[in-house]
């Protein structure tokens, strides 16, 4: 065994043998007090004794000490004066040796002799402290006597070596090695290294230990090295003296040569020493780091030591343990607290040496950088980059952006993090403040990922850390609450809901905390109003503890105060909150008992307490349309999201049911009479109904009272003593009736399947002649009725889509069908009804939100689409009922305010012309999609039975889904995608913009996470292909037809482009689903297998188990071999970003990129055809993306850029005004601005790319850049004299942009190549520079012309350009300088010119007399000084610099 290891402390001169002389003396000094008698004296005539005698001592026998009379300096010059004069000198100090040789051999008088003396009465009068020391210690301080001493100790060790303790208590071996201790002066150290190393081989391991600790004490600086050296062998043959070596190692001043072979020794047995020795390993292999070997050395300790294998059996089950049951200790709890100090100690060690050692910290955070492997990440990782953002200040930004990339690569994920609380919770406990920061600096990123991780640093800490820090972790989330962050309240309240859920008897601790959030409700969206209302109801009423019943008082406060407000926006609140609240005390709770029925049942009390709840929420909101509205839908999401207890259900089923009924369903055969302004019909029934027992929608009585009623028109009879029902809450309202319906009866909606095919009560809606002549109030009256139509039809194809008999498949179809009708109605009604406000159709929003977009100038190849906005709801009737007069919803206070009305007419002002509405900017006025609904993209053919009277079949008909109606589904599920799984960073709202806008519409949506719709999208994918090979053979088939030719019979005809929307549409979906950031995450990696498995079966069914390569590459080709049928550049766009999202995720891409490159090539030397609004029929925006994509995947960008502007831009100069390039057929007057930008863009980045030369380089690398320096020069020569023929003022602001940046480019990567190559290539260097001072003296040219037009936004880049001018003349001397030519650098004078070479006259004459006069012997030299002309031109315009930069300042 090896005995415990002594703390390495720093001690006085004497401690250990103070300490050992107190523990013997102070019974002893009690004794010699009261019996003190003189016989003690030793009386003896030997030389030794008399000496002592006359230096000052006295000798005493037995227990007593040791009596010292004068100063101990003043015994040591007295004996040293005594031995050093008397007559016999040296050999009377032999005989003094020999008497103390004599003495000692009795055991006790040795003792008296290694413990301290005892000071006579005139003690005081000493200059020296009152502690004295041994006699012992007294004669080594005495040169001609230490050796001699030093060796009679050696010589009488071993007596006493291997006996533990004396029989008064005194070990002593430690007694002998404590005179050796602090000497002021070794005279022979060498000799007494060599003993005391002896001593150590030969002693027992305990001893041992102390003598090795005790060496720093006794040797002095030279032996050092010596030392070191034996110790370091002694290190190989004994590691159970590991840590004492080590620990005396750190205090010798050593070679770094031997303290390298140490620490490289020490580091081999890491990974086996015990976990007692680790910290004072670690502690000297990071105190022998050096600045030049910091990083190697932690790279391989972060490799070797891993704590996790040390202390996991222990810790683990001590952290679950505390987690679980506090308080409480296992039966190997001492172990564990030991295995617990000794990581804590080691940690404290790691802090004190990344706090104080700079080079520490930087290496240990670059070593975690530089790892690149996920498997390579460990736990110690992650905990030490916590440690060193809570000790170093200056490093917090560094960490945050090492953890930010580890975090985007999938190095640092949920599991790493899990395990490194686990395991070293209690060092992280210390630091839980930083470690919050930390989370709330993640917290504010715009990657979902880093914010993903933010809060599982909350969640992880409020788990594993203690009450206190639970407080700090509550706090801090009610504060990024509080901050009015959108995203940061959306993930605050995500983890409070995990908290809620994980750990919820910690959580009702802090619920005050929480509760505080109610008084900033204002600022919240409703889905986060959702979940707060949710996080306090679960608090509150999960069970029923006496500290809760201050939360459920709180919240009927609030929920009764919202309620009762007149603003909608409060209302709003109450509503929701109510109804969560609700919705959580009456969860049905039968599933966590059903071992014994009914005890998940609700209580009366519970029961009467929900029911009260919703009725007061009811009579709270049915004077407002809008209120009732949003009430019926929050009902219906609670209805859809939880299972409710059955009482609740029951309830609830039955008076939705009869209200329903009562509200909007009549009898067919009693049609409305009244003073109506349109002739009422029942329309869009699906059945022919020869009785009077079939039922219809009262739509248009319920809507003319609204809008006529209120202004003064005439009730009937009939009408005036019903309640008045507004026709807005029919969609929502069906919607709460079918959920509640489909929940009683586990999804069988026979009761209410009447709804799905009965007529409505309508008017004659087909705008003919009589449109222009109806008046404002007319034509809003049937937009309304169109708008209310539309959004009942939604929400029966909502309720009906997941129906399975083919006759209610055919029906749904049909309402589709009418739904795609219904909307070209309404363009063209909305196309004279310009200042036409629709009602609402989602309710969940602020007044403020509700008012149409301002732009309406949407592509017209999206007109034929309705558009996102609703769930699904249900509904009821197959009973008679008369209509319901409504309420004169358009006084209450919920209803938009007429501000809002005035904004609307200026947004529609002037948009009276029937094809510039676009419903797509009415998204928010029509009832939500549910996901469900994309089911019917399932649809193949259906057929359709028409019965005879007697219910044979008399007919078949074959029913499927047509193009317009497979449009209208795929515009929708495109604009959910974009929602939903766009990456946060491209939605994130700009400063100032309202919050809410974006999402208006996609309520429902929001309340499912991204991954559930990747998933259900990823299920869609077989029949969205099957669409899109249909929708492929029909445009080869059409251009078989019409032999290529691109305006050929049938492109201008409606299928045409309505085909062509669906292919975008379709490659738009499955680029947003491929896009998706979430496939990153691991828990989704099967999800992508699924999806690439469903296209790479299209290619080659039947092939199970393949790799993700080879899934990624079937994908790839699969979809690649549609780009043949594209018909139009947004599908082919479309498509090259797939194929680039594709790409993306594998790890070979080289391969395909160059058949992206191809792809895109192809494309813009294609003839597309002409858009009606476009004049090339090529948005600007993806002509510019097309062509950045070319060349940023060609093999040759330089090649591709000359082959645009040398051959396609020729072309085009000599062609027709309003023709295009005939190789580049996308290359038009209009669109050259575009691919000039994109051509400089990329050759400056190319450029910039390159590595600049050195000297070191091989000669082919040199002779290879330059050619490439040559050709990107000439590429660039050829773009700037494009701006003597296409001279607009975008080309312009272009050149004076990219041309800095080009010459910026070529100073830093080109210069340093042009050094070491003029000599060798002095032609080429010549020819590069001449070409190049060609283009330079344009751009000098172009600053001129920038002046004298005074444009701005020219001008700006002038003082730029002409500094970075100016360096390249001062950059190409130095070069000449550099290559002994200086006399070739001749410098002259250039004037201001125009573009067209006109010299500018304008200039005032004082700053011309030094920059504007041009020498013009430049043109008569020969070819050799053709670079010290350009050199010339070059300084001109270096000198202009000099006068714009003081003109500027």
């Amino acid at each position: 065994m090896v005995s415990k290891r002594r703390l390495p402390t720093s001690e006085d001169k004497e401690n250990l043998t103070e300490d050992a002389s107190k523990a013997r003396k102070q019974p002893l000094s009690k004794k010699t007090k009261k019996f003190h008698v003189r016989n003690e004296v030793e009386e003896n005539n030997s030389v030794f004794v008399k000496l002592l005698k006359t230096s000052g001592i006295t000798l005493k026998t037995g227990e007593s000490q040791n009596q010292l009379a004068v100063d101990q300096i003043i015994f040591q010059r007295k004996l040293f004066q005594t031995l050093r004069k008397h007559p016999s000198y040296p050999a009377i100090v032999e005989e003094f040796v020999s008497g103390l040789e004599s003495y000692i051999e009795d055991q006790n008088s040795f003792r008296n002799c290694l413990l301290s003396c005892e000071h006579l009465q005139d003690e005081e009068a000493s200059i020296g402290t009152s502690y004295c020391k041994s006699l012992i210690k007294l004669l080594l301080g005495i040169d001609i006597l230490q050796p001699a001493i030093i060796k009679i100790l050696f010589e009488k060790l071993p007596e006493f070596i291997f006996k533990n303790v004396n029989s008064d208590g005194l070990n002593m071996p430690r007694l002998i090695i404590n005179q050796l201790k602090w000497l002021d002066r070794v005279v022979d150290s060498k000799d007494l290294t060599t003993k005391i190393m002896q001593l150590i081989s030969i002693a027992p391991v305990y001893l041992q230990h102390d003598f090795v600790t005790s060496l720093p004490e006794i040797l002095g600086d030279s032996q050092h090295a010596d030392v070191g050296k034996e110790l370091s062998d002694l290190l190989t043959e004994n590691t159970l003296l590991t840590v004492p070596i080590l620990d005396v190692l750190s205090s010798l001043r050593l070679e770094p040569k031997l303290l390298t072979k140490v620490r490289q020794l020490v580091m081999g047995k890491l990974s086996s020493v015990m976990l007692d020795d680790l910290p004072m390993i670690i502690k000297f292999i990071l105190h022998s780091i050096t600045a030049t070997d910091a990083l190697e050395v932690i790279s391989e300790l972060r490799e070797k030591l891993d704590l996790q294998h040390c202390i996991l059996p222990s810790l683990l089950q001590a952290s679950q343990s505390k987690v679980k049951n506090k308080g409480q200790t296992s039966s190997s709890g001492n172990q564990e607290n030991s295995g617990q100090d000794c990581v804590i100690l080691l940690f404290d060690v790691i802090k004190s040496a990344v706090r104080y050692e700079k080079i520490i910290s930087e290496a240990w955070i670059k070593a975690i950088e530089n790892t690149t492997s996920v498997s390579e990440h460990k736990i110690l990782d992650l905990a030490m980059l916590f440690i060193i953002y809570s000790t170093n200040t200056q490093t917090k930004k560094c960490i945050e952006r090492v953890l930010r990339n580890k975090i985007r690569s999938g190095c640092f994920q949920e599991q790493l993090l899990q395990s490194t609380f686990y395991i070293h919770y209690l060092v992280l406990k210390d630091i839980c403040p930083s470690i919050l920061s930390l989370a709330q600096s993640l917290l504010h990123s715009l990657d979902q990922s880093i914010i993903l991780f933010g809060s599982l640093l909350y969640k992880y800490a409020f788990n594993f850390f203690d009450t206190y820090c639970q407080q700090e972790v509550i706090g801090a989330l009610v504060t990024h609450i509080c901050s009015g962050n959108e995203a940061e309240v959306d993930t605050a309240l995500d983890v409070l809901l995990d908290l809620v859920v994980l750990n919820p008897s910690a959580m009702r601790l802090n619920a005050v905390f929480v509760k505080g959030i109610l008084d900033y409700l204002d600022n919240m969206s409703p889905q986060q109003i959702r979940k707060l209302f949710y996080i306090l109801s679960t608090l509150a009423f999960s069970k029923q503890h006496e500290a809760s019943s201050h939360i459920q008082d709180d919240m009927h406060l609030v929920i009764r105060k919202q309620l009762s407000s007149t603003v909608f926006k409060y209302k709003l609140t109450g509503i929701i909150g109510a109804v969560t609240m609700a919705g959580i005390i009456a969860a049905d709770r039968s599933r966590s008992s059903s071992l014994t029925p009914g005890r998940g049942d609700l209580s009366s009390e519970q029961c009467t307490q929900v029911t009260s709840l919703l009725q007061l929420v009811h009579s709270c909101s049915e004077q407002s349309p809008q209120a009732s509205a949003l009430y019926y839908d929050e009902f219906a999401n609670l209805i859809q999201g939880r299972k409710l207890a059955p009482q609740v259900l029951e309830w609830a089923g039955q008076t939705i049911f009869n209200d329903f009924q009562d509200a909007f369903v009549v009898d067919i055969c009693v049609v409305p009479e009244g003073d109506y302004p349109f002739p009422v019909k029942a329309l869009y029934g699906l059945e022919d109904y020869e009785s009077c027992d079939g039922i219809a929608i009262n739509l248009l009585p319920l809507l003319f009272s609204r809008d006529f009623v209120k202004d003064g028109g005439r009730l009937t009879s009939q009408e005036s003593d019903q309640k008045l029902v507004s026709p807005l809450c029919l969609a929502p309202y069906f919607r709460l009736l079918r959920l509640c319906v489909d929940r009683q009866h586990n999804g069988n909606l026979e009761e209410i399947d009447g709804l799905l095919d009965c007529p409505i009560f309508l008017t004659d809606l087909e705008p003919g002649e009589r449109l222009e002549s109806m008046s404002v109030k007319e034509r809003s009256f049937i937009c309304s009725l169109i708008f209310l139509t539309l959004n009942w039809f939604r929400e029966v194809v909502n309720a009906f889509c997941r129906q399975t008999l083919p006759e209610m498949k055919v029906k749904v179809l049909t309402r589709l069908k009418h739904i795609v009708e219904l909307q070209q109605l309404l363009e063209k009604h909305l196309a004279v009804t310009p200042d036409y406000v629709p009602p609402l159709a989602n309710f969940d929003l602020e007044t403020s939100e509700v008012t149409p977009p301002t732009s309406t100038a949407v592509s017209a190849k999206i007109r034929i689409q309705g558009n996102v906005g609703g769930r699904k709801r249900k509904a009821d009737g197959n009973k008679t009922s008369s209509p319901d007069p409504l309420s004169k919803e358009d006084n209450s206070e919920c209803d938009p305010a007429p501000s809002d009305r005035s904004q609307l007419e200026k947004e529609f002002r002037g948009k009276e012309e029937k094809t510039s509405v676009s419903l797509q900017n009415y998204h928010a006025f029509f009832r939500e999609l549910d996901l469900e609904v994309f089911s019917i993209l399932h649809c193949g053919l259906v057929a359709k039975f028409i019965l005879d009277t007697e219910m044979h079949t008399e007919a078949t008909e074959v029913v499927q889904l047509q193009p317009p109606e497979l449009l209208f589904l795929l515009e929708d599920l495109a604009q959910k995608l974009e929602n939903m799984l766009t990456p946060s960073v491209t939605r994130r709202v700009p400063f100032l913009k309202s919050k809410g806008n974006r999402n208006i519409g996609f309520s429902h949506l929001h309340q499912r996470s991204a991954s559930e719709i990747a998933h259900r999208v990823v299920q869609l994918l077989s029949p969205m292909c099957n669409h899109l090979e249909n929708i492929h053979d029909y445009f080869q088939c059409l251009t078989a037809k019409n032999h290529g030719v691109v305006d050929g019979p049938g492109i201008k005809g409606q299928e045409y482009h309505i085909m062509s929307s669906c292919y975008q549409r379709l490659l738009q979906i499955l680029h947003g689903l491929f896009a998706w950031n979430g496939f990153f995450q691991p828990e989704n990696t099967n999800l992508l297998y699924s999806a690439l498995e469903v296209l790479a079966n299209r290619l080659k069914p039947g092939e199970p188990d393949q790799a993700l390569e080879e899934l990624l590459s079937q994908s790839f080709h699969y979809l690649q071999n549609f780009h043949l049928s594209i018909p139009s550049f947004q599908c082919a766009l479309y498509l090259i970003r797939l194929l680039m999202v594709i790409l993306e995720k594998s790890t070979a891409p080289t391969q395909n990129k160059g058949k992206i490159a191809s792809l895109a090539r192809q494309f813009l030397f294609r003839v597309w055809p002409s858009a009606e609004k476009e004049k090339s029929g090529i948005p600007n925006d993806q002509l510019q993306a097309l062509l950045s994509i070319y060349l940023e995947h060609t093999d040759s960008v330089l090649k591709a850029i000359e082959e645009i502007a040398g051959v396609g831009v020729p072309e085009l100069i000599n062609s027709p005004k309003e023709a295009s390039s005939s190789t580049f057929p996308t290359l038009t007057r209009h669109t050259f601005v575009i691919f000039f930008r994109v051509m400089m863009a990329e050759l400056e980045k190319t450029v910039k790319g390159l590595q600049a030369g050195t000297a070191a380089d091989s000669e082919q690398i040199h002779e290879e850049k330059l050619l490439y320096w040559n050709m990107a020069v000439r590429d660039f020569s050829i773009l700037i004299n494009l701006i003597k023929v296409f001279d607009s003022r975008p080309v312009l602001h272009v050149c004076l942009k990219y041309g800095r940046l080009f010459v910026e480019a070529f100073l830093k990567q080109c210069m340093p190549l042009l050094d070491f190559s003029f000599r060798k290539h002095r032609e080429d260097v010549l020819s590069l520079l001449e070409t190049f001072q060609l283009n330079t003296r344009l751009l000098h040219h172009l600053c001129g012309h920038s002046k004298i037009h005074q444009d701005t936004k020219l001008t700006k880049h002038v003082p730029l350009l002409k500094k970075t001018l100016e360096l390249l003349v001062c950059r190409v001397k130095a070069m000449l300088i550099l290559n002994n030519c200086r006399e070739a650098f001749w410098l002259g004078n250039l004037k201001n010119r125009d573009l067209q070479g006109e010299e500018i006259t304008s200039q005032n004459s004082q700053e011309s007399t030094a920059d504007e006069s041009e020498d013009d012997t430049s043109s008569q030299v020969s070819k050799s000084k053709g670079t010290e002309d350009g050199e010339e031109d070059e300084a001109s315009d270096g000198e202009k610099e000099q006068e714009s930069d003081d003109d500027s300042d």
